[in-house]
């Protein structure tokens, strides 16, 4: 049975490496024991002390002789109460804040890893790894650590109370627990094990389909699958209470061999302590303790069923979440030689959603390394790793007071090419540089102080808009949110909210337009500090007047030292950039077919000229 039962040696890796990365305060652990023990330590000698005065009491002494039993009873049924609540507050605590640092290192391990290995990642998968998960390994801390260390301690010290009255009896009783704190766990982990797996499968089942209707709910509808996936998803939920039901049987059966077990303590207490009473080894007084007492020790191993439990759960989570890690931190297949290091830039929303909004300046390392503020590419070949090359031969350079905007049709490589400008991908060929340092050899908090980058699908919180703008920058206050917004071209939009900078947004902001969630995110691109800004489709979901109006400001940025990278599909504007660059069609891959100035790609290049014509008119 051993071989089913026992966690794998995979597990038991997983299992203290995940509690290692809960980086426990063994102190508040030692606390908790030690609360817990003298909370059960106190119900064990709350059922002693009360037999003793009950049985002394009908012998009729004096009162005084029953003084201090009395005031005991009553310090034993405080302190238990007492104890408990101690333990509780101190374990929970350790067990939050370990939670909290697990998660928080599993957030930046993902932020720091290559960008196609986290798009690899189904976000009903990354919920339940950074949840559920996370929240199973800290439980081992609450439901399985402690209650096997005070059932242990608790166990010991009654068994020699017990063995001291009489050592037939405390020998019983310590067999007794044992099969109570032994077998029963180990049955409720046999049949926990075979059920771990289709719970966990259903979870994730669960959480992917939820995100899929939620995300999705639109075209589910029109195309009539609606209704199909919210039977698959009902069809999950039942077969996870399935699971949930069969994981209750495991804790009843150990439940049952732990009121087994105190039975036969009982009972043999009885037969054993009237043979010694008759014989007169033993005082009537001592009877009734050993008796009663073991009702309570058994309290202990009444936890070891669902520890047992829980001990499984946690390793699987384990195993999941330190999977995740490993795949986080794993180098890209397809990255060039020589590999480049494992750091990888985020855009200053992207690093301030995992750590929270605070000032750029202020983050540990932002200014470990002093950079010049350029970035250049020399003949750069981008695309997805694992996907191929999609547009090659790019040199660009971009500097403070510097303006580029990149054109080109859909799907020819631009949003690749800002992405691998941040660093969020490894260059497929050629080299991308800040100052003069590859930027996938940065940290990331060292190119975030310098390039900051608006992708379209940037996140926006369920927080106030103030809040939503201090990810980029931690203070942020409201004078400065409402320029910003102003800069952004979102004065209308402000004035019509309830509560100015301090509305709520709903998440994912679905109560706001496309562009004006696109210009909010231009906003909080703004307000960093970096001196060059990467931006994809700023001019998205607008009007053409409002888009070329809006490019145009941005292109003139550089009038306040920022160097500004845009992508766009509106030419008309492009007049106050310093450098156009076309990309289009070369071969198999897309290349640069033309650059220059805007009135110099109008004389020279008739397909420009007619683009903008078109928008013209």
């Amino acid at each position: 049975m051993s071989s089913v039962v026992a966690l794998t040696p995979a597990e038991r890796r997983a299992l203290r490496r995940a509690v290692d990365l809960l980086d426990l305060n063994r102190w508040r652990f030692v606390l908790a024991v030690l609360a817990g023990t003298a909370g059960l330590g106190s119900a064990v000698a709350l059922s002693a002390t009360s037999a003793w005065l009950i049985a002394r009491a009908s012998q009729m002494p004096p009162v005084l002789e029953l003084g201090v039993a009395s005031v005991a009873v009553r310090t034993f049924g405080i302190s238990r109460g007492l104890m408990r609540y101690v333990e509780r507050l101190v374990s929970h605590d350790v067990a939050l804040r370990g939670m909290a640092t697990l998660r928080e290192r599993v957030y930046t391990t993902l932020a720091d890893a290559p960008t196609d290995v986290v798009s690899g990642l189904q976000r009903g998968e990354m919920l339940t790894r950074t949840g559920a998960d996370v929240d199973s390994v800290g439980d081992i801390v609450v439901r399985g650590l402690l209650p096997a260390a005070v059932a242990a301690a608790v166990g010991v010290g009654t068994v020699t109370l017990v063995a001291w009255l009489n050592p037939a009896i405390g020998a019983v009783l310590a067999a007794c627990l044992l099969i109570a704190g032994l077998v029963g766990p180990l049955l409720s982990m046999r049949a926990a094990r075979l059920d771990e797996l289709a719970q966990a499968e259903a979870r994730s089942d669960l959480s992917s389909g939820a995100m899929t209707m939620l995300e999705g709910a639109a075209e589910l509808t029109v195309s009539g699958r609606l209704p199909r996936a919210r039977a698959a998803l009902a069809a999950t939920e039942r077969r996870l209470a399935r699971a949930k039901d069969a994981a209750a049987r495991p804790a009843a059966l150990a439940a049952g061999i732990d009121h087994l077990a105190t039975g036969i303590a009982v009972l043999a207490a009885l037969v054993i302590g009237i043979r010694a009473t008759v014989a007169g080894t033993m005082e009537p007084v001592e009877l009734a303790v050993v008796v009663l007492t073991p009702l309570a020790a058994f309290e202990g191993t009444a936890m070891l069923g669902p520890a047992a439990i829980q001990l499984v759960r946690s390793a699987g989570a384990a195993m999941r979440v330190t999977e995740l890690l490993d795949r986080a931190q794993a180098p890209s297949s397809a990255r060039p030689e020589p590999v480049l290091a494992a750091a990888r830039v985020g855009a200053a929303h992207e690093e301030a959603a995992s750590e929270g909004p605070h000032d750029t300046a202020e983050r540990p390392g932002a200014h470990a390394t002093h950079l010049e503020p350029v970035l250049h590419a020399e003949d750069l070949a981008v695309g997805w790793p694992r996907a191929g090359i999609v547009a090659s031969g790019l040199d660009l350079d971009l500097r403070p007071g510097r303006s580029i905007a990149v054109v080109g049709p859909s799907g020819i490589g631009k949003t690749t090419l800002l992405l691998t400008l941040a660093g969020l991908i490894p260059p497929l060929g050629g080299r991308v540089l800040l100052g003069d340092t590859p930027v996938g050899d940065l940290d990331r908090a060292t190119v975030s102080d310098a390039v900051v980058l608006t992708a379209e699908d940037a996140h926006v919180f369920a927080t106030t808009v103030l809040e939503n703008l201090r990810v980029a920058r931690g203070d942020v206050d409201e004078e400065e949110a409402r320029e910003l917004l102003h800069r952004a071209g979102l004065d209308g939009w402000l004035a019509g909210l309830p509560d100015g900078v301090g509305t709520m947004l709903d998440p994912e902001a679905t109560s706001i337009s496309g562009g004006e969630r696109r210009r909010l995110l231009l906003a909080r691109a703004l307000a960093s500090h970096a001196p060059l800004l990467l931006l994809d489709e700023p001019g998205e979901h607008l009007d053409p007047a409002t888009a070329d109006r809006l490019v145009g400001d941005l292109l003139s940025a550089r009038d306040s030292g920022r160097g500004v990278l845009l992508v766009t599909h509106r030419l008309t504007p492009l007049a106050a950039a310093d450098e156009v660059v076309v990309l289009g069609p070369g071969g198999e891959r897309a290349t640069v077919i033309a650059r220059g100035s805007h009135a110099h790609l109008l004389e020279t290049v008739p397909s420009y000229r007619w683009a903008v014509e078109q928008e013209l008119r």
